[in-house]
């Protein structure tokens, strides 16, 4: 009797369709993540992006403080291997792009990665403990964010010089307010789980709870909310840039750049054109991700 049931089980489990046994959230996710034309075709433009502004400046035949004073202000030209033109002091724009592509995405990154790792502990801190602690906390984010971000960065620099570590510092130690508002509303909800209750109740520690229970489950919205963050923090970048408060000689980047050939523009408007576009292209990219991992993420969308 027990045979037949066992047998009957096996049976039925057969007779399932192959891709509904064995299969994780996750596998769903990159199904989804796949079947999204737009963001897979941004995630390959992205690496590319990256491998050329990481892999081409050392095939690039000039430097990007090297003046050529023969060719001010040419357009593009191969035969000069002034490939992108030179701007107003006779600098190759193909080296400055791509070398200020460097310094963009590094700024995008690591200030990222700042706000990452003191909005997500400190918003899960926050929501955990809840209570006067909440209030606490969360009043210490209302009272930074009614500071205006440009006073903070023009006192930064006023006190400490401009820096591009600073810029890092600076931008990142702004952006994290978001990130410890929105970790926060999800810990609230999280804490009051069974799993929770179960790993309180087996006497796990609070630091445990916190980082092996409740961030690890909130991965998917931070790596969305993550890939929504970088374009905005090298949009930032970009602005101080612009006003002539970001990245300074000898270093440049797309938002320097863009200030540079927008003062240009009428004399030589490739010096704006091409740094523009690549600021652009990459912006696009990183959203149209962010917005393909929003929809891959959500279980309603199974």
């Amino acid at each position: 009797m027990m045979f037949g049931k066992k047998s009957l089980l096996l049976g039925l489990a057969k007779t399932l369709p192959n891709e509904t046994q064995g299969k994780s959230l996750m596998f769903y996710a990159l199904q989804r993540l796949r079947k999204n034309k737009l963001a897979v075709t941004s995630f390959v433009v992205l690496v590319l992006m990256v491998l050329a502004v990481l892999i081409l400046p050392f095939f690039s035949p000039y430097e990007i403080e090297f003046i050529d004073w023969e060719y001010m202000s040419i357009p593009p030209n191969s035969e000069t291997q002034h490939y992108f033109g030179t701007d107003a002091l006779g600098r190759d724009l193909f080296a400055r792009t791509l070398h200020g592509g460097r310094i963009s995405l590094l700024v995008g990154i690591v200030a990222t990665a700042v706000s990452l790792i003191i909005g997500v502990t400190y918003g899960a801190i926050a929501g955990y403990f809840g209570g006067k602690v909440d209030s606490v906390m969360m009043r210490i984010v209302d009272i930074l964010y009614a500071l205006p971000f440009m006073f903070l960065v023009i006192m930064l620099m006023v006190v400490f010089g401009r820096n591009i570590f600073l810029i890092f510092a600076a931008i990142g130690g702004y952006i994290w307010l978001d990130m410890a508002r929105i970790v926060r509303g999800q810990t609230l909800t999280l804490k009051n789980k069974e799993f929770i209750e179960s790993a309180v109740a087996i006497g796990a520690s609070t630091p445990a709870i916190i980082f092996r229970h409740i961030i690890p489950n909130l991965l998917g919205i931070v790596v969305v909310y993550v890939t929504l963050t970088v374009p905005q923090v090298i949009l930032v970048e970009s602005f101080l840039s612009f006003l002539g408060l970001g990245v300074q000689e000898p270093y440049t980047s797309w938002g320097a750049l863009v200030n540079e050939g927008a003062q240009d523009m009428e004399i030589a408007p490739w010096s704006l054109i091409f740094p523009a576009s690549f600021l652009a292209v990459t912006l696009f990219c990183f959203n149209f991700i962010g917005d393909g991992l929003r929809d891959a993420l959500d279980p309603r969308e199974r």
